[in-house]
């Protein structure tokens, strides 16, 4: 079993080569994200942030506790999102909701709390699956991994040593 120092640095690099591949996915392969994959990106951008501090760190238990369970959240919310996107992209095309602005015009125009509120309930444009790995979308890769990340965070907060 590995220690928590180095569980955390891997939990770092793991969201750091995510994070990686959807640049290389929004620039090389041309898949332009929506804002629901922004929010995305910011979890894992802030999970990854919490991991890379507690492998610089490198806790004691409650330390790790601690941590783990930040970590955890982070992930639960970003997962959340990802499986609000996930419900959009399964849809029936009659039920998709209209496109509208993207979230750097959103941000400029609109208060905070309305942005959010907006990039939360997801539009048209967060209903497109374009690029596919196993039959999942990038938002069901994302779901996947942010589940998965949380896990082990809580994994790493509650052992024993």
């Amino acid at each position: 079993m590995i220690n928590a120092r180095a569980g955390f640095a891997a939990g770092f690099g793991f969201c750091a080569a995510l994070l990686g591949f959807a640049y290389y996915l929004q620039h090389v392969e041309m898949q332009e994200p929506c804002p629901l994959c922004m929010v995305q990106r910011v979890a894992f951008y802030l999970l990854g942030l919490v991991f890379l501090v507690a492998a610089w760190h490198g806790p004691a238990r409650r330390g790790r506790m601690m941590y783990g369970i930040a970590a955890f959240v982070i992930a639960g919310l970003g997962a959340a999102v990802a499986a609000r996107h996930v419900w959009l992209q399964n849809l029936p095309k009659h039920l998709v909701p209209a496109c509208g602005p993207d979230l750097a015009y959103m941000l400029q125009r609109f208060p905070l709390a309305e942005t959010i509120a907006k990039v939360l309930k997801g539009s048209g444009e967060c209903a497109e699956a374009g690029w596919r790995f196993l039959g999942l979308t990038i938002a069901g890769w994302s779901l996947f991994w942010l589940v998965t990340l949380g896990l082990f965070a809580l994994l790493l907060a509650l052992r024993r040593r």
